[in-house]
């Protein structure tokens, strides 16, 4: 028994008798290697690394040098929390570069969705994520992924399923980008994943091939009508403030020829006033002066004047004196 442990435990000596040999110090030097490789690890900048001994976690540590006990004791997971992770739906890029790629999903029926007013749109969007809590990402969920795509596909045909073919296909896609985010990130956090939802963009809504034609069509119709419905408004737009102003310019005209006639018709008043008292005060003085103001604003308007005597009876027809002037006049001028 004790020669049996002797061989298979040596002493001393013999242990010191296999590092003379040259494979004894090449075993040795890669134990050494082992060990210093599976004691020492290095987490990148913008990593978290989780311990785990004999599968267990134990701790969680940052960027850095770091140590771990060796052998297989206790294993590192790498996870990083800045990084943008991207999955697509409804379709799949196959090369990256200066011109990109795509090719359909594997799934053909992924992008194929129904609408609220019972219409069949393809919709294909990108999901942008990062892992907030690696623990939660690496522990509570068993695949993260197919879970977080599981749910897009949920929550979109959700979404879309609310809502008309007009809104998914036009100005409603914002919308219901935001509204699919929103409704991720509350089911992701009730799951405890750890993933933040960073942004969810509708990459690509269209109709089925067969009806594409028709569709277009009726986008050109729709685009046609809200043309003329702008150009319609731009002229009721031109027009109205145009017509306000005349309606404003003759109404203030109208204002101030009233205030003209009334100032006229006040000045007229009292310069009647002004003119019976001094009437009143000189009746023959005035009565004058206003029949020689009158002869003065009438007679040269007058084109033919005729003095009758006030003791003539009847009266005799007088000879046109400037008719009688105009024929001597034109008599003279025929003369040499």
């Amino acid at each position: 028994m004790g020669e049996r442990w002797e061989v298979l435990m040596p002493r001393g000596y013999r242990w010191r008798r296999w590092l003379q040999l040259p494979w004894g110090w090449i075993a040795l030097g890669v134990v050494l290697l082992w060990l210093v490789l599976t004691s020492f690890f290095t987490v990148e900048s913008g990593e978290v690394g989780l311990i785990l001994r004999f599968g267990k976690f134990v701790r969680e540590v940052g960027p850095g040098l770091h140590w771990k006990f060796p052998f297989g004791v206790e294993r590192v997971y790498k996870f990083s929390t800045e990084r943008i992770f991207k999955e697509e739906f409804g379709f799949r890029t196959r090369t990256v570069g200066e011109r990109t790629e795509y090719g359909p999903p594997e799934n053909s029926e992924e992008p194929v969705m129904l609408t609220g007013d019972l219409s069949i749109v393809h919709v294909e969007w990108v999901v942008q994520y990062r892992i907030a809590d690696p623990f939660a990402y690496r522990f509570r969920i068993a695949d993260p992924k197919k879970t977080l795509r599981d749910i897009s596909q949920a929550v979109v045909r959700k979404v879309v399923g609310d809502r008309t073919v007009d809104e998914v296909l036009t100005y409603g896609r914002e919308e219901v980008a935001d509204e699919v985010r929103r409704l991720m990130q509350a089911i992701l956090d009730a799951y405890g994943s750890g993933i933040r939802i960073e942004t969810v963009r509708l990459q690509n809504v269209q109709p089925p091939d067969p009806v594409k034609p028709a569709f277009h069509g009726v986008n050109q119709a729709k685009q046609e009508q809200e043309r003329l419905i702008n150009e319609a408004w731009e002229a009721y737009n031109r027009a109205i403030p145009q017509a306000e102003g005349e309606a404003k310019q003759t109404i203030a005209q109208a204002e101030g020829y009233a205030i003209e006639v009334v100032n006229r018709a006040r000045g007229d008043a009292d310069r009647f006033r002004t003119m019976l008292e001094e009437y009143r005060r000189a009746p023959d003085v005035t009565r004058q002066r206003i029949l020689l103001e009158t002869l003065a604003e009438v007679l040269p308007h007058v084109q033919q004047v005729l003095v009758v005597d006030p003791e003539t009876r009847s009266l005799i027809p007088l000879l046109s004196l400037p008719a009688a002037a105009g024929g001597k006049k034109a008599s003279s001028e025929e003369k040499p």
